[in-house]
């Protein structure tokens, strides 16, 4: 649902490790952002885990240039400004910064959500701010979620990233084994509770607000159409929930572990892509555009599994005539799901659920001579080498953005959850062909 811009996709070069960096390049430092969450804890007496945990939640800790979410939520920390949340405007009279400032500069809007949190501790009696779980209903407030059941769903995942710990841009918090105190949102149903989807065994059924969605269709469902959400899977939730939003999708996948909410049946007509929406379905994947570290394989598999589901079912060809990102729909201007997407590894699962993505790709080059393959999904891709011996092989595998060698990129880094270093390899031979990648 965004306009962001797209993303250069350069080359990493160079023979070193990797490490993945923050998608926002005009952020602070790592250092300034890391002071600004430790001054706003210390000024406000909002434990530095509490407000990690809600940005990291929220944003992954990215201000995205100070560009709204999709509910009108700006910077690190999502403050808000739409009819039920208002703590964008909570923030500026608490600390006298205006809205411009709270938007755009990080420092700001961190400081603003902790004046907000600190705001809605005193309306809790909140005594003793160092218990760390008993800023649940301070947290759930901050949500302002559309109901309970989606204010315990934003909430438990802000203490799931507590428990689990943050270390990204710069700024890290240890793991805390805390047992929230959920007062009266223990007595309230998880969302994953909820009965099953209307259409989907595997989802969870959420209905949106009438007000946003068209009951019935007036043209045969023929298209599947990709989004991103602009914001998280609990806030999305809640957004569709609002009366006021005017926008739907039919179903809903979080990042973290590929859970679907389906808000909209698919017998009617969800808002999501205009003039298109007659003969769609539409599918929110939590996270941004330009933040490539929310496209999760759990979150590419469940969505696949959905994907294969609806076509299977309605006789649509699982191609990428008939499953389109949001960005190719007629009369839209929006760039979702953007040049982070990784759209060979997403329909190969849709067609034929291979259980191994894609790891490897590579380059090659020697002598003042550069030749490139192109990206493959399969592990035998080999390419002829013209030109200098000692040919110079670099393989990296799939990830987060990465810097190297004076170079930013976004496709040719290192999972997370792998080593990923990269590998030196000389073919004396101009005319060999490369190993296969996963020798590389």
């Amino acid at each position: 649902m965004s306009r962001v811009p797209k993303l250069s996709a350069l080359l990493a070069v160079g023979a070193l490790a990797l490490t993945a960096l923050p998608s926002n390049a005009a952020q602070p430092s790592r250092s300034s952002l890391a002071s600004a969450f430790q001054s706003a804890s210390a000024k406000y007496d909002v434990p530095r885990e509490v407000l990690v945990g809600v940005g990291f939640a929220e944003t992954h800790l990215d201000g995205h240039h100070g560009a709204p979410s999709q509910a009108n939520g700006y910077g690190v920390m999502h403050l808000a400004a739409n009819n039920v949340n208002k703590t964008m405007s909570e923030a500026s009279k608490l600390t006298g910064l205006p809205v411009a400032k709270l938007s755009k500069d990080d420092a700001s809007n961190i400081l603003g959500a902790a004046a907000v949190l600190d705001s809605y501790a005193d309306q809790a009696g909140l005594k003793d701010r160092s218990r760390i779980g008993e800023w649940y209903s301070v947290i759930a407030k901050y949500s302002h979620s559309a109901d309970a059941a989606t204010a315990r769903l934003y909430t438990d995942e802000v203490y799931k990233m507590i428990g689990l710990g943050v270390r990204t841009a710069g700024v890290s918090t240890d793991p805390q084994q805390v047992t929230p105190d959920r007062g009266a949102y223990a007595k309230v149903a998880p969302l994953g509770a909820k009965v099953q989807g209307a259409d989907y065994p595997g989802a969870i059924w959420d209905p949106a607000s009438t007000s946003n969605y068209q009951v019935g269709r007036t043209q045969a469902i023929s298209t599947i159409v990709i989004h991103v959400t602009q914001g998280s899977y609990a806030g999305t939730i809640s957004w569709f929930k609002n009366p006021s939003a005017q926008v739907s999708a039919h179903y809903v996948v979080r990042s973290s572990d590929g859970q679907i909410t389906q808000m909209v049946a698919e017998k009617d007509t969800a808002w999501h892509a205009r003039s298109a929406n007659p003969f769609a379905i539409g599918i929110e994947h939590e996270g941004y555009v330009d933040q490539p570290s929310w496209f999760t394989d759990a979150m590419y598999r469940s969505s696949a599994a959905l994907v294969k589901n609806i076509a299977d079912r309605r006789g649509i060809p699982k191609d990428r005539d008939h499953i389109k990102g949001h960005s190719e729909m007629p009369g839209n201007d929006h760039t979702d799901p953007g040049p982070n997407w990784n759209w060979d590894y997403y329909m190969q699962l849709v067609n034929d659920g291979n259980p191994n993505p894609p790891q490897y790709n590579f380059t090659t080059w020697g002598n003042g001579v550069n030749v490139r393959s192109a990206p493959k999904l399969s592990a035998s891709v080999v390419t002829t080498l013209a030109g200098p011996t000692r040919v110079f092989v670099e393989c990296q595998v799939q990830g987060d953005t990465v810097t190297a060698g004076g170079y930013t990129n976004n496709w040719w880094s290192k999972l997370r959850d792998q080593k990923g270093y990269i590998t030196n390899i000389y073919i004396d031979d101009p005319n060999a062909k490369l190993p296969g990648v996963p020798d590389c």
